[in-house]
């Protein structure tokens, strides 16, 4: 009993501080001392690390390697490029812009992670509203909205969320199988969320904006040959994702892979002899000051090196590698001192009351936990509970992807149910945009719930029908 409650001590401090995010506290070390707290107090064991290790090594891997193409890609102008391209189908029409955004958001979170699709998007889409003069309340609709739809569109795929491959890890669910599943019941997440944004933001949305006032999208790419080289590189995962359940390769290798070629692209040396080959440079002198023309290189010289490689290595979420062992050690604690029954216990009430009962049950059960506390402990503590609970066959499969729905989707309905939310509202402040997080709760739970409900529903019907 005493240890019980030195574990859940141990798992609120901890929780606490990663959220509260202290000045020179990264998450990463503070989930290592709340760790080595574990261990110390024998709320864990040394045996138990090789455990967690083996949980989390490939998710946190994938995840930081699909984030590191995404950042190097966003280095070349590949998101603006694409959001340009976006906006200038929307063809002046304001309410198609707002749906090709969502959408656009969508693809990202599936492919880049939603972490990829929040952090990476918004800025771009801030740019854009700025450009078109968009009225204050119909940008602020824009941007809750691509800040949502990076979470609500983060099913499809294991690789489009990090909870996601947790989960999929520990229930040892390849990629195809997963996708077989999610990728139907993420098209309802997506539809059921851009019905819900509009009806919510709807009447904010300008009928009409000026197209012209937008760049063009090929003045986006800062570096051709990494923007090139991306496409490559993206269909090459899409495949290596869908043979390693086969050859028995982890999704970390396949995203490393790709992850390595896209930064030796990007840090490639300017390609110095090709460049002696074509016309001499011309000299330019404005203002006094000499400049050298690259006009004078000939077409097609493969540009030199313009993204900051390393720095954008250094701003790999590195720190969740860290955050994820530690944090998960805390919560593997949880289990070792019984507190994880009883959550296993409730889904087996569930259980007993059908396929959409347990969906529901499980899901918005799972939804609240991620709210209150987080999604990143909260996927590995019900992944621990269904794998104690007394459920088998069709159940036991609603309630695991139930968890992925709930971790995903849940964090939508306040500000601290996921870093990436955190992370999100941070950069938005640096543009100058403040959303409280009453404001935010306020929409969070208007938009997240009928969201989830449809979604979970969704899951219980597809899995009976397949099965």
């Amino acid at each position: 009993m005493v240890l019980a409650v030195i574990a859940a001590a141990i798992f609120v401090a901890t929780l606490v501080v990663v959220i509260w995010q202290p000045k020179g506290f990264p998450i990463g070390y503070t989930a290592l001392i709340g760790a080595v707290i574990a261990l110390a107090t024998t709320v864990v064991g040394l045996s138990d690390i090789p455990t967690v290790v083996g949980i989390v090594w490939n998710a946190t891997l994938t995840f930081v390697a699909v984030v590191l193409i995404s950042l190097i890609l966003d280095e070349a102008g590949f998101f603006e490029w694409a959001a340009l391209h976006v906006a200038r189908w929307g063809r002046g029409n304001g309410r198609l812009l707002f749906v090709l955004i969502v959408g656009l958001g969508a693809v990202i979170a599936a492919v880049f992670a939603n972490d990829g699709a929040a952090l990476i998007l918004t800025p771009i889409v801030v740019g854009m509203l700025r450009a078109l003069k968009m009225p204050q309340k119909a940008a602020l609709g824009f941007i809750l909205a691509t800040g949502f739809i990076a979470d609500t569109g983060s099913l499809p795929l294991v690789v489009s969320n990090l909870v996601n491959i947790v989960s999929a890890d520990y229930f040892h669910l390849g990629f195809a199988e997963y996708a077989a599943v999610m990728i139907p019941v993420g098209i309802v997440s997506v539809l059921a969320s851009l019905g819900m944004l509009l009806a919510y933001f709807g009447r904010s949305i300008p009928k009409r904006y000026d197209v012209l006032a937008l760049t063009r999208p090929a003045d986006a790419v800062k570096d051709r040959a990494t923007f090139r080289a991306g496409w490559v590189v993206l269909a090459l995962l899409l495949v290596g994702y869908f043979a390693a359940d086969p050859i028995g390769a982890p999704l970390a290798a396949v995203a490393g892979v790709g992850a390595v070629v896209i930064v030796l692209v990007a840090a490639r040396q300017p390609a110095f002899l090709f460049a002696r080959a074509q016309a001499a440079p011309v000299l330019v002198t404005t203002g006094g000051t000499a400049t050298v023309s690259a006009a004078g290189c000939g077409a097609g010289a493969p540009s030199g090196r313009v993204i900051p490689v390393w720095k954008t290595i250094r701003e790999a979420p590195w720190q969740i590698v860290l955050f994820s062992i530690g944090m998960y050690l805390v919560v593997y604690g949880l289990q070792n001192q019984g507190l994880t029954d009883h959550l296993a216990s409730l889904f087996d009430v569930f259980g007993d009351h059908g396929v959409l009962v347990t969906a529901l049950g499980v899901g918005f059960t799972i939804a609240i936990l991620a709210s209150l506390m987080n999604n990143m402990p909260t996927v590995l503590i019900a992944a621990l509970a269904i794998g104690g609970a007394g459920a088998t066959g069709l159940t036991h499969e609603v309630m695991v992807y139930a968890n992925v729905i709930g971790s995903d989707l849940g964090p939508k309905i306040t500000p601290i149910g996921s870093l990436a939310t955190l992370l999100w509202l941070h950069v938005l402040e640096k543009k100058g945009i403040h959303i409280g997080w009453g404001q935010y709760f306020r929409t969070g739970i208007v938009l997240t719930v009928p969201v989830l409900a449809v979604t979970l529903a969704a899951l219980a019907g597809w899995l009976t029908l397949i099965h």
